[in-house]
């Protein structure tokens, strides 16, 4: 794998969550997975079962990846050994992200979220509260 040096001057970063990666510098393997159960409710009424990822078929069905079936050609003249980098602000990096700076051979994310949206039947709004 091509290696060149990785230079960053300044890097703000406020929150990184769920899976994520801060990765300066090359990586062989990047590999991400993250899986989460979002609820919105009218009433706070539990069914007992919503956290049960298996239940869901969003979890268990394959990732489809496509076959890449064109052949790619570049030439690449790095002329400079240095990947360099001023200045990076980053207000969130979450639920199976990368901020990288440099080099990478394999990359694998992969983010499922199952929502879930509870509503009240129409005229029972009042029992609530």
């Amino acid at each position: 794998m091509l290696t060149r040096i990785s230079s960053v001057d300044n890097l703000q970063v406020k929150q990184v969550a769920f899976d994520s990666i801060i990765q300066l510098g090359d990586s062989c393997i990047l590999n991400g997975f993250s899986r989460a159960i979002a609820v919105q409710r009218e009433a706070e009424i539990f069914f007992g079962d919503e956290g049960n990822f298996p239940s869901y078929r969003i979890f268990k069905k394959p990732l489809p990846l496509p076959p890449i079936t064109e052949s790619i050609t570049f030439l690449r003249r790095n002329i400079n050994p240095i990947i360099k980098v001023n200045n990076i602000a980053v207000t969130a990096v979450s639920s199976s992200s990368i901020l990288h700076v440099g080099n990478s051979r394999n990359v694998s994310m992969e983010a499922r979220i199952k929502h879930i949206r509870q509503l009240l039947l129409e005229g029972h709004e009042q029992d609530i509260g």
